[in-house]
C-alpha cells in the first residue's frame, strides 16, 4: 500500500500506519527521524514498535516512540511530542493509524 505522507509543516509530515517494510521508502524519501504515536496492542494488525525501531535503525532512521491513545492527547504528551521534534533530526514523519493523532 502506498504511504499516504502529508505535510504540515516546514520539516514535518504525518502518516498513517507504516511497517517495517516501509522504513527504506520513508528514508529514501528524506526522512530522518520517525515517531511512532501508536500503543502496542492498540489492533492486531500492526507491527510491535520494537519491530519498526530495529527496522527504523536498518534504515537509518532515528526512531522514537511515544504512544497515544486515540483521542487523548494529555498535557504530558503534547510535551513529550514537542520535546521529541525539537531534539529529533528532520525531517520528521509521524505516525499511528490514520494519521490524525
Amino acid at each position: 500500500m502506498p504511504l499516504n505522507i502529508r505535510h504540515l509543516g516546514p520539516g514535518f509530515a504525518v502518516t498513517g500506519q507504516i511497517t517495517p517494510q516501509d522504513l527504506p521508502e520513508v528514508a529514501a524519501l528524506g526522512f530522518a527521524t520517525v515517531i511512532n504515536n501508536r500503543p502496542d496492542g492498540e489492533a492486531g494488525d500492526q507491527p510491535p514498535s520494537d519491530e519498526v525501531s530495529r527496522a527504523a535503525r536498518a534504515a537509518g532512521l532515528h526512531y522514537v516512540h511515544l504512544p497515544v491513545a486515540g483521542g487523548t492527547i494529555t498535557p504530558a504528551q503534547a510535551t513529550a511530542m514537542r520535546e521529541a521534534l525539537a531534539a529529533a533530526p528532520g525531517p520528521v514523519l509521524a505516525f499511528c493509524r490514520s494519521g490524525a493523532r
